[in-house]
């Protein structure tokens, strides 16, 4: 993806996940913005049209985001501090799933497990690869093991974003576990 794509998705995510406003543009109870009302809007400040809109959704290595099927509506597969639901499907997790931070966020991790903080929901890692990559955004990755399997059992709910993301409301510091 070109430096310019990479600004432009970025400011995208933005506008999908968090502030449509920016913009002027409102997102329907799903998370579903209109795709010309978004190229009209983005193009205001960072060169947009369908093709390069095509190019970034097609491009992006985290699968953020999605299109109806005739593509005139786009959303964010997840990330929202807006409340929207992207009509998750409710999934029974595997045993153990990972989650990733940076070391700085280890202390309130320890004493209050995680909680989805300015999201709706916590996002956990299938494998603990992908659960490094995500902990070394925030600094040296630190990498928990979270009991997924005990903690769906006691009633707690898991979901499966698009992009194979992970989610869930909470995770009580008894249901972790620090990896090495």
């Amino acid at each position: 993806m070109s430096h310019t794509d990479k600004d432009t998705s970025k400011f995208i995510s933005l506008i999908l996940r968090h502030k449509p406003e920016t913009i002027g543009i409102a997102l329907d109870e799903h998370g579903w913005a209109n795709v010309e009302e978004l190229i009209e809007g983005v193009s205001k400040t960072h060169k947009l049209d369908m093709e390069t809109l095509e190019r970034i959704v097609a491009e992006d290595a985290k699968q953020r985001y999605s299109f109806n099927e005739d593509k005139t509506l786009i959303r964010a597969n997840q990330g929202h501090s807006i409340p929207v639901d992207v009509e998750l499907e409710e999934v029974v997790p595997p045993e153990t799933l990972y989650h990733g931070t940076g070391e700085k966020y280890v202390a309130s991790i320890d004493a209050q497990g995680l909680s989805p903080k300015s999201r709706l929901y916590g996002h956990l890692s299938g494998d603990k690869e992908t659960a490094t990559k995500v902990g070394a955004r925030h600094g040296k990755p630190v990498i928990y093991i979270v009991r997924s399997g005990d903690l769906y059992r006691n009633g707690f709910k898991f979901y499966r974003s698009v992009n194979g993301v992970w989610l869930t409301k909470e995770v009580p510091p008894e249901y972790l576990e620090k990896g090495i």
